[in-house]
């Protein structure tokens, strides 16, 4: 009974959603549906400077050999609290992009297996964290907010609370 609920909850929600919409509350569906498309591409227009801007920003980050320096100048005082060097571009890179910190955690997997303890700590950073930068870039541009006042601060002290607590759960769990 478990597994049928589990198979068919999520499409009876799709139909029931604009079925209930259609026939109680008399909504013409397929008009409000390309309404909210036609409205989807000038959100895309108004975010795509904004992504752009935030991608450059990051490969040229990494390609500069800035993140590598940044790893250098840290690893001395993170090592003796117990910070693998190999953890510190996820670390960097989580609050930036998803996918370069999953591309970091792909890195690590292949080099130490996915149930080694890097590889449980950034499967543990990946879970823990979310793409703040990315995250108030989609959310501040779609709306054209220009000044972020404490949400940056705020966003990225959370991060750095999860690397802390990543760092925290995945020694006291895993040694």
């Amino acid at each position: 009974m478990v597994q049928w609920f589990a198979s068919w909850s999520l499409p009876l929600i799709i139909a029931f959603i604009p079925t209930y919409a259609f026939l109680i509350k008399k909504v013409p569906v397929y008009d409000t549906f390309i309404d909210g498309a036609k409205g989807g591409f000038g959100t895309v227009l108004k975010l795509l400077p904004h992504l752009v801007g935030m991608l450059v920003a990051v490969t040229v980050f990494r390609e500069s050999g800035a993140m590598e320096l940044l790893i250098k100048a840290l690893n001395p005082l993170l090592q003796p609290l117990g910070v693998p060097p190999e953890f510190l571009p996820m670390a960097l890179l989580r609050s930036i992009s998803g996918s370069g910190s999953m591309a970091v955690m792909t890195d690590i997997f292949q080099a130490h297996g996915p149930d080694s303890f890097l590889g449980r700590l950034a499967s543990t950073m990946q879970g823990a964290s979310d793409t703040t930068l990315y995250v108030l870039t989609v959310y501040f541009g779609s709306v054209g907010i220009k000044k972020a006042r404490y949400a940056v601060k705020v966003g990225l002290l959370a991060d750095l609370a999860s690397v802390i607590a990543a760092l925290l759960v995945t020694h006291w769990i895993f040694g």
